[in-house]
């Protein structure tokens, strides 16, 4: 079976990547490395340097012929659609659109789309959240994703192109980095590696930082290979169902840098403090018994587990 993976030089892109190729899968990735990375690029792997708003997609869709297509390219950064909502859609719709109308030329088979469950329900009372939340999405990020699961609706009842949404929560791990994607752990490992104190955003209210729900990428990797064969024209939560403060985050990467024989001395135990920023959620946690029932998912790592083996590759 041949798969093709959009932003697959990214982060979590290149670990699913590498996933499908152990698992025996043939794979196809389609990246502009606008933040992905060429290095994480698996050299089993066919590779197209092309943005997904292309034309020439076209082609690629054509040689390639790919039965499934997994859908990981984006902007993923929330401040930056707060600052350019019209870029933000442009990637993120256009360029699923795109995407979409390639696969039905070609009967491609289902699409994997990655959505956002740490965006697109906004600030839900219910916690952890389930599917069945209406979602109430308060970024131009969030409001993207959730209308690119309308469109996948869409091109299922339009054209019979089969989906499945995995709204992931916030996803850590090796191969992320302190900027682009953004992902918190990144930044404090990197700012911790160098010295230097990393900042807590939090509310008025909320002086420990907001809460997320932190899902270790070997997990996600495996939610994204059940996804293949189960889990048609579902929205399935991809998450740890723990609510984490980024205080509490914050001092679990502290501990195991210290464990590792990083030097930092009392004024760690101490970090800066700043305002939520625009688009920042109070609190997102998700709910994955769903996934159980539909995909056979479950996350095997700790949030401990994690943080230490991502670690490593900081060192």
């Amino acid at each position: 079976m041949k798969i093709l993976v959009t932003g697959g030089a990214g982060f979590i892109g290149s670990n699913v990547v590498d996933g499908y190729i152990n698992n025996g899968y043939d794979v196809v990735i389609v990246d502009n490395l606008s933040t992905g990375n060429i290095k994480n690029i698996n050299p089993k792997a066919k590779f197209y340097l092309l943005d997904v708003r292309s034309k020439e997609l076209e082609k690629i869709f054509e040689i390639e012929r790919p039965d499934i297509v997994n859908h990981h390219a984006a902007q993923m950064s929330v401040p930056a659609s707060v600052s350019d909502p019209a870029n933000d859609a442009d990637i993120n719709i256009r360029g699923l659109i795109n995407i979409l109308n390639c696969a039905v030329e070609v009967n491609v088979k289902k699409t994997i789309f990655i959505s956002s469950g740490g965006a697109v329900y906004g600030e839900s009372a219910n916690i952890p959240t389930p599917e069945t939340q209406m979602p109430i999405p308060l970024s131009p990020y969030a409001i993207t994703k959730f209308t690119s699961e309308l469109y996948l609706n869409y091109y299922l009842h339009q054209f019979g192109l089969h989906y499945t949404v995995l709204r992931y929560s916030n996803i850590f791990g090796p191969r992320q980095v302190p900027h682009a994607e953004a992902g918190v752990v990144a930044i404090f490992m990197s700012l911790l590696k160098e010295g230097k104190l990393p900042i807590i955003f939090h509310f008025p209210d909320k002086p420990d930082g907001m809460t997320r729900d932190y899902c270790y990428v070997k997990d996600v990797v495996s939610a994204n290979i059940k996804a293949t064969a189960t889990g048609d024209n579902k929205v399935i939560n991809i998450g740890s169902s723990t609510e984490v403060s980024t205080g509490e985050l914050y001092r679990t990467i502290l501990s195991a840098c210290r464990k590792k024989g990083i030097a930092l001395d009392n004024k760690f135990d101490s970090p800066n403090k700043g305002n939520a920023r625009p688009g920042d959620l109070r609190r997102s946690c998700i709910d994955n018994t769903f996934a159980k029932t539909q995909l056979g998912w479950t996350p095997k790592f700790d949030l401990n587990t994690g943080i230490t083996e991502t670690l490593e590759t900081y060192l």
